[in-house]
C-alpha cells in the first residue's frame, strides 16, 4: 500500500474513534444543539417582533425567522469548535498521544480524525437545528441545487473552523483553557456579524468589523442559497412589458399601455 492509502485508512479509523467518543459522551453533542436552539426560540418568540419590524427593506419582505435561521445555523457550526478544542486538548494532556507514537499510525491521522468527526457532528447538529426551525415557521425557498449549496457551505465552514479549533486545542494547557479559547468563535464572531441583523444597520466601527470577518459572507451566502428558487422561478408580472419604450410598469398593475412603434 502507498503512504497515502495508509494515511487515509488511519484517518478513517480516527474518525471512527471520534464518533465512538461522541456516543460515549453525548453531552458535548447535546450542548452544541441546546445553545443554538435557545437562541433560535429567544429571537423568534421574544425578540423577533421588534427586530423584524425594524429590519424594513433589509429583510426583503421575508419573515424575520427566515432571515434569522441561516445565522443560527452558522452559530451551530461555531458551537462545534468548543467540542473540537476540548477533545484535542484532552488527547494531548491525557497521554494517549504518547501511546499513538509507539504505534504505526500516520502522524496527521489523529488531527484529521478530529476534523472529520467535527464535520460529521456538525452536519448532524445543523440538521436538528433546521428541523426545529421548520417547526417554528422557517420556510426556505431553496431549490434542490440550493439545498446542496447549503450543505456544502456548512461542511466547508465546519472544516475550516475545525482546523482552527484543533490549533486552539493544541495550544491550550487545560480543557478549561481550550474551551475559553473557543468562546470568541462560538459567540463573539456570530453576534458581530449579519447573523441577527444586517451589517448595514450597525454603528460604523462595528459595521466595518462585521463586513470584514468570515461569518458575515458565509451567512449571506446561505441566505442567498435559501432564496435561490424564489429568484430563479419568479415570473414577470403583468406590468413587465418588454419592448415598451416608456419603461416597465410596477408589478401587479393590471392595465398595459399600447405599444408605440419604434422610430
Amino acid at each position: 500500500m502507498t503512504t497515502l492509502t495508509i494515511a487515509a485508512q488511519d484517518s478513517t479509523t480516527m474518525i471512527g474513534r471520534e464518533l465512538k467518543h461522541t456516543l460515549r459522551f453525548p453531552l458535548l453533542l447535546i450542548g452544541s444543539i441546546l445553545g443554538p436552539v435557545v437562541f433560535l426560540l429567544l429571537f423568534v418568540y421574544i425578540l423577533g417582533g421588534p427586530i423584524g419590524n425594524g429590519l424594513g427593506a433589509a429583510a426583503r419582505g421575508e419573515p424575520y425567522v427566515d432571515f434569522l435561521v441561516p445565522g443560527i445555523v452558522m452559530m451551530t457550526v461555531a458551537a462545534g469548535s468548543g467540542t473540537t478544542a476540548i477533545t484535542v486538548c484532552t488527547d494531548m494532556t491525557a497521554g494517549i498521544i504518547d501511546r499513538f507514537r509507539t504505534m504505526a499510525v500516520s502522524r496527521g491521522a489523529v488531527l484529521t480524525g478530529h476534523v472529520g468527526g467535527t464535520v460529521l457532528r456538525t452536519l448532524i447538529t445543523t440538521t436538528v437545528i433546521t428541523g426545529v426551525a421548520l417547526l417554528v415557521g422557517f420556510r426556505p425557498q431553496a431549490s434542490v441545487a440550493g439545498w446542496f449549496a447549503v450543505v456544502g457551505i456548512v461542511a466547508a465552514f465546519a472544516f475550516a473552523l475545525a482546523w482552527l479549533s484543533v490549533a486552539l486545542g493544541l495550544g491550550a494547557k487545560s480543557v478549561a483553557g481550550a474551551n475559553s479559547a473557543s468562546l470568541p468563535i462560538q459567540f463573539l464572531l456570530p453576534f458581530l456579524s449579519s447573523a441577527f441583523v444586517p451589517a448595514g444597520s450597525m454603528p460604523a466601527g462595528v459595521r466595518w468589523f462585521a463586513a470584514h470577518q468570515p461569518f458575515t459572507p458565509v451567512v449571506e451566502s446561505q441566505r442567498a442559497a435559501d432564496r435561490r428558487a424564489a429568484r430563479q422561478h419568479r415570473l414577470p408580472g403583468p406590468g413587465l412589458v418588454r419592448g415598451d419604450r416608456a419603461g416597465r410598469l410596477p408589478v401587479g398593475q393590471g392595465r398595459v399601455p399600447p405599444r408605440h412603434p419604434l422610430k
